[in-house]
């Protein structure tokens, strides 16, 4: 690997760290908005000067600034200089919109040219630690899995968005002591859960690569005989028949809780045996109250639609338990969001284990960081209209 891409690659401790990318003074160049290089160049010719900075956010989120806090420090040791951050809200804490997460001081030369890139790394950190902590805290007794590194625009936005669901996993943990994300796909981003590696078993490709659901969980079974299986059972739209099959075939796994079956069927079809009709049913032997009142579509679809529905995680849960597989765990996936989460806590669906892929990084329009200076030289000021910014 050539000398630049090595340095490129590395850390402040010479580690493989994305988050500290850039460091190298041309790729912060090239990456940074030419207004502020500009703003850089006349600040060198007229004279440097103290700023402030205010970094915030124009909605609630959590505050998730490690990585961004990280990255000036990085760049200002290898600039020679140094920034003295000032953080009012702790990592994990709420913020409101608009109240400074941080404020930065130091040489408006060296602070220039950063703006961009600083705010890429906080923003949408901050809105996916917020993301992550709605749906733990609405599913307290359901551990949570991040699948969404293949819905990240690159290996730098997911190792933002698994440091994100780590800490809004942290919050709920301490605020509802929810189970929160007990780890992520990926190996790369694991530490931030405190695990040794990525988790997940087998993808859809695996079980048409076997031609059958059995005969995956067979193979994967020889390869990886000491290790937790989890089972996907919607490849041919026989959730519950080969949910069931699989069980008959591993009662030794079934019975010591070292298998799941996972539910990842698409919102274009119903689980099997499961129609409008049947789902209400589902829900009205087990949690009558779910569908007493008042829904509207898009809550109505989570309780008795089709894909994974709440009637259909008990519906699975039913017929597991009526064969004897109680200890089978039930692992659910396909549009987890803040909102389906809260209707399938309210329908007390029997699920285990939440795979939550596409949400922690949606929602990009709300995810925009700002920052404004707030001082020069000590001086008060700031432009009309963001007055609610200047230090207190």
């Amino acid at each position: 690997m050539p000398d630049d891409a090595l340095e490129r690659e590395a850390g402040p401790d010479n580690t493989h760290d994305i988050a500290a990318w850039p460091l190298r003074e041309q790729d912060v160049v090239n990456w940074s908005d030419h207004y502020f290089l500009r703003t850089k160049k006349a600040v060198g010719k007229f004279g440097d000067v103290q700023a402030v900075y205010a970094l915030f956010m124009r909605r609630p989120v959590v505050s998730a600034p490690r990585l961004a806090i990280d990255w000036l420090k990085a760049v200002a040791e290898k600039r020679g200089t140094s920034f003295e951050i000032d953080l009012r809200f702790d990592e994990g804490r709420w913020v409101g919109a608009g109240e400074p997460i941080l404020y930065v001081k130091g040489s408006l030369f060296h602070l220039a040219d950063l703006e961009t890139l600083v705010l890429q790394k906080l923003g949408p950190a901050c809105v996916a630690a917020y993301n992550a902590y709605t749906m733990c805290a609405d599913l307290p007794k359901v551990g949570f899995l991040a699948m969404d590194a293949r819905h990240c625009a690159g290996t730098e936005m997911a190792e933002m968005m698994a440091y994100a669901a780590s800490v809004g996993s942290a919050r709920a943990k301490r605020k509802v002591g929810a189970v929160g994300f007990i780890g992520n796909a990926t190996d790369a981003t694991a530490h931030y859960f405190g695990t040794d590696g990525g988790k997940g078993t087998m993808p859809h490709a695996f079980i048409g690569y076997a031609g059958s659901t059995l005969r995956a969980a067979e193979m994967y079974d020889e390869v990886f005989p000491d290790e937790p299986m989890t089972v996907l059972v919607d490849y041919f739209a026989r959730e519950i028949t080969d949910a069931m099959t699989v069980c008959r075939r591993f009662p030794k796994r079934a019975a010591n809780g070292q298998l799941a079956i996972r539910l990842d069927t698409p919102g274009s079809r119903f689980v099997e045996t499961l129609d409008p009709p049947s789902s209400y049913a589902v829900l009205e032997r087990n949690v009558p109250q779910a569908v007493r009142g008042y829904r509207n579509e898009a809550e109505l679809r989570y309780l008795v639609g089709p894909g994974v529905s709440a009637a259909a995680i008990w519906k699975l849960r039913e017929t597991l338990d009526d064969e004897g597989f109680s200890k089978v765990k039930i692992v659910g996936s396909s549009g987890f969001s803040p909102v389906k989460c809260k209707m399938i806590a309210e329908a007390q669906a029997p699920i285990d284990i939440v795979g939550t892929g596409s949400y922690l990084p949606s929602s990009w329009s709300e995810t925009y960081a700002t920052a404004d200076i707030v001082e020069y030289d000590g001086e008060p000021r700031v432009k009309v209209g963001r007055e609610f910014l200047l230090r207190k």
